[in-house]
């Protein structure tokens, strides 16, 4: 691990060893990287916030085994891929995600998305169907459930901290900080209470810490909250609210932590108003924002039952 005296650490940081290989998928414009493991039918695994693809590793090799293909992309911004000045926008990173399943040699993938990463999923079963098998969200509620609960005061004072990021410039000084650690901070918000106090829940803070030091990659992850407060009135963020309107035909599974404090379980409830194909709604008991994380074995199951 790099220490804050050695300097920030370099994308190669988070090329972390394990039973999977690392290879970059040319996606979009842009250069993604991706932790891939098994053989099978094709499942994508997006992150999100503040994490990388190593998010994923229980699901990696659990879905592995299972007799599936698991690739977990860093997003842009993210981690080892490419962190170009713009494209931290949902319609784009919808658009990466279904590039890189061409990229893969696949017509479509049951695709995997948490926090932001199922933001870019949703969006991607509503304007790229075609590139989606099945779909399955993890922590989140669909992008008009989550723009339409900023009338429920819970909800708004949950995602405050969203506002700080609208700022220019200050809150990737703050999230690099070496005498500071919100990354910690905010983990510790938002997880379970059961998780915080475990080995692997110090060693997920410490990965994540380290992957937002890497140049460029705090800009990118704030660029992608600037966009969603800041396209709210604007053209590009209206056009894409009515575009999400389209009913997602992909067979999804919503899987939800009952102690998530951050999108509140009565948010993203409401998201299967916008799934015309089949539906089903799991809340996990004790589980905060990182379901994939907090409840590593369950979710894996979930995932392998839902895509096979």
């Amino acid at each position: 691990m790099t220490s804050p005296e050695d300097g920030p650490p370099d994308a190669t940081s988070v090329l972390l060893p394990g039973p999977w290989t690392h290879r970059d998928v040319s996606a979009n414009g842009v250069r993604l990287h991706a932790a891939e493991a098994g053989e099978g039918p094709l499942v994508l695994l997006l992150h999100g916030f503040p994490e990388f693809w190593w998010a994923w590793r229980s699901q990696l090799t659990g879905l592995a085994a299972a007799g599936l293909r698991a690739v977990a992309p860093d997003l842009r911004g993210y981690g080892a891929s490419d962190k170009p000045p713009r494209g931290y926008d949902l319609p784009t990173a919808a658009a990466d995600a279904a590039a890189v399943v061409r990229a893969l040699g696949e017509q479509d993938a049951v695709v995997v998305g948490a926090d932001w990463g199922g933001l870019v999923a949703w969006t991607m079963a509503a304007l790229h169907p075609r590139s989606v098998r099945r779909l399955v969200v993890v922590g989140t509620a669909h992008p008009r459930q989550l723009r339409s609960s900023m009338v429920d005061r819970r909800q708004r004072r949950a995602l405050a901290h969203a506002l700080r990021f609208q700022l220019p410039r200050l809150p990737e000084r703050r999230l690099t900080r070496a005498d500071d650690d919100p990354v910690a901070e905010l983990m510790r918000r938002w997880a379970g209470p059961s998780w915080v106090h475990t080995a692997d829940f110090a060693e997920a803070v410490q990965r994540y810490r380290s992957a937002t030091r890497i140049p460029q990659a705090a800009y990118g992850a704030m660029e992608y909250y600037r966009w969603a407060g800041r396209s709210q009135l604007r053209p590009d963020g209206l056009r894409f609210a009515r575009r999400m309107a389209a009913p997602i035909t992909a067979p999804t599974l919503q899987l939800h932590g009952v102690a998530d404090p951050y999108v509140l379980p009565r948010t993203a409830q409401g998201s299967g108003r916008y799934v015309a194909g089949a539906y089903e709604w799991r809340e996990l008991s004790g589980v905060g924002h990182f379901p994939h994380e907090e409840a590593a074995e369950e979710v894996t199951a979930a995932i392998a039952g839902w895509a096979t």
